[in-house]
C-alpha cells in the first residue's frame, strides 16, 4: 500500500507564491521527468484557450484528468509554456514524504487538502484564490491516480462547488468578474518497443507467481493469464477460493466483500455507488479515533488491516474489463502491466521514451447557481464530457500494439 495515509493531526500547509524558487524549479522539472518518469518531450496545445481567459481577468480553474504520479509536475511544464504560475491542491501525503519533497511542491505553488474529512481551509483557500482571480487553479477532479490514460473516474463535486462558490463571490466584489474552467487532458504516448517492455514486466511477475515464462503466448493472452491469477489469489486469499463468473462481475463481488462489512462496521451500512468514495466515507470513519491517539495498539493494528483492504479494493475498481480490447494501443499495454506490477510491489519502472500532450480546452464559464431539477452536476457533466472528448480525440495518437 503507498504511503498515503498519514496517522497524525492534520494541520494545512498554505500555498506559497514563491518568486525566486519557481524559476529555478521548472528548469529542473524536464531533467526529472526524463530520470524519474521516462518522459521526453512535452508538447502544449490550446495555450492560447487560457491566455484569453487570463488576459480577460477572470478566475482561472484547470481540471486535468489524473493518470499517473507525474501529472502534476508535468503540468509545470504547461505553467512555463503559457508564462502563468499555477496553484495546485494536492492531497496532504504528498507534503509528508520526505522534505525535498514538500519544498519543491509547495514552492511551485500547491497547498493541502486532507482528503479524509472536510477540509475548511482548502476550500476557502481555492475560493478566494479563484475569486481573486490571482493565478489559474488546477485541481484534480477524479482526487486519485486513475492509471487509465484513456478513461476517465466519477469526479469529485467538490471542484463544482468551489468554483460556483468562487463565481457568486466574485460577482458580488468584481462586477462583470467571471470564474471559468478549462478542462485539461493530459495523455502519455509510449514510444518504445512496447513488445520487448511487456515482455520484460510479465517475464518478472511470472518469476514471481513461480510460473516458467509465458512467452509462447500473445501478449493478450499473457495479460489475461496472468490478470486471471492475480485476481484468483486475491478471491482465494479473501474469498477462500476462486469465484465463477465474467471478470466484471468478480471484481466487484470482491469489492463488495472487502467493503460491505466495513460499511456494515463503520458506516451503518450506508454505501456510495462509487468505490473511491465508499473508500473516502471510510477512511473518514476509521481515521478519526487513530489520528487523535484514542485507540490501543491492538485496535490500531486491526484498523491498518483494514485500511490496507480499502486500498485493495479502491485499486481493483481501476481495471476496467475490455480496456485493451476496446483499444489495443501501446500506452493501454503498459497501463495494464505497470498496474499489476505496481499492485504488488507498489512500485513500477521507469519506461522510456514517453511523450505527453497536454491539452487545454476552451473555457466553460461557472454559473454560481446550480440548476438542481439537472440530471447530476452540469457544470461537472460539462467538465466530463469536453474532457473525455479530448482524451478521446488524442488516443488517435498512440501507437497500437
Amino acid at each position: 500500500m503507498h504511503n498515503i495515509i498519514i496517522e497524525e493531526p492534520y494541520q494545512f500547509i498554505p500555498p506559497h507564491e514563491s518568486r525566486f524558487w519557481r524559476p529555478l524549479m521548472l528548469r529542473y522539472i524536464p531533467r526529472h521527468l526524463r530520470r524519474c518518469h521516462g518522459i521526453t518531450q512535452i508538447e502544449c496545445r490550446g495555450l492560447e484557450h487560457l491566455q484569453r481567459s487570463i488576459d480577460a481577468g477572470h478566475g482561472v480553474l484547470l481540471t486535468p484528468n489524473h493518470s499517473r504520479p507525474a501529472d502534476p509536475m508535468t503540468l509545470g511544464v504547461l505553467s512555463q509554456q503559457a508564462h502563468a504560475p499555477l496553484f495546485i491542491m494536492a492531497s496532504w501525503h504528498v507534503f509528508k514524504q520526505d522534505w525535498l519533497q514538500t519544498f519543491v511542491v509547495r514552492h511551485m505553488g500547491a497547498f493541502s487538502v486532507y482528503r479524509e474529512g472536510m477540509d475548511k481551509a482548502a476550500v476557502s483557500t481555492a475560493i478566494d484564490i479563484l475569486s481573486q482571480a490571482r493565478r489559474p487553479l488546477t485541481i484534480f477532479p477524479e482526487g486519485v491516480i486513475t492509471r487509465s490514460n484513456d478513461r476517465l473516474l466519477n469526479m469529485m463535486e467538490g471542484t463544482s462547488f468551489i468554483a460556483r462558490a468562487a463565481a457568486k463571490k466574485r460577482a458580488k466584489t468584481d462586477e462583470g468578474g467571471k470564474v471559468v474552467v478549462h478542462p485539461v487532458a493530459m495523455k502519455y504516448l509510449y514510444r518504445g518497443d512496447i513488445h520487448e517492455t511487456v515482455d520484460a514486466v510479465l517475464n518478472t511477475i511470472e518469476q514471481r507467481l513461480s510460473w516458467r515464462s509465458q512467452n509462447d503466448l500473445s501478449n493478450i493472452e499473457r495479460l489475461r493469464k496472468v490478470g486471471a491469477a492475480l485476481l484468483s489469489l486475491k478471491e482465494t486469499e479473501y474469498m477462500g477460493r476462486p469465484q465463477n463468473g465474467e471478470l466484471e462481475e468478480r471484481l466487484a463481488g470482491l469489492i463488495d466483500h472487502l467493503l460491505v462489512p466495513l460499511e456494515d462496521e463503520w458506516l451503518e451500512g450506508r454505501r456510495e455507488d462509487d468505490t473511491v468514495m465508499r473508500v473516502k466515507n471510510l477512511r473518514t470513519a476509521v481515521l478519526r479515533d487513530m489520528v487523535a491517539g484514542e485507540v490501543d495498539e491492538s485496535e490500531r493494528d486491526r484498523r491498518w488491516r483494514q485500511l490496507a483492504d480499502m486500498y485493495l479494493a479502491q485499486q481493483l475498481s481501476f481495471y476496467s474489463p475490455g480496456y485493451i480490447r476496446d483499444f489495443p494501443s501501446a500506452d493501454r499495454y503498459l497501463e495494464t502491466v505497470d498496474r499489476f506490477e505496481e499492485d504488488l510491489t507498489d512500485k513500477t519502472r521507469v519506461h522510456r521514451p514517453v511523450e505527453v500532450v497536454i491539452q487545454v480546452g476552451e473555457p466553460i464559464e461557472v454559473s454560481p447557481k446550480r440548476d438542481r431539477s439537472a440530471d447530476g452536476d452540469p457544470l461537472m457533466n460539462t467538465i466530463r464530457e469536453q474532457l473525455q472528448g479530448m482524451l478521446d480525440e488524442l488516443s488517435h495518437e498512440s501507437t497500437m500494439a
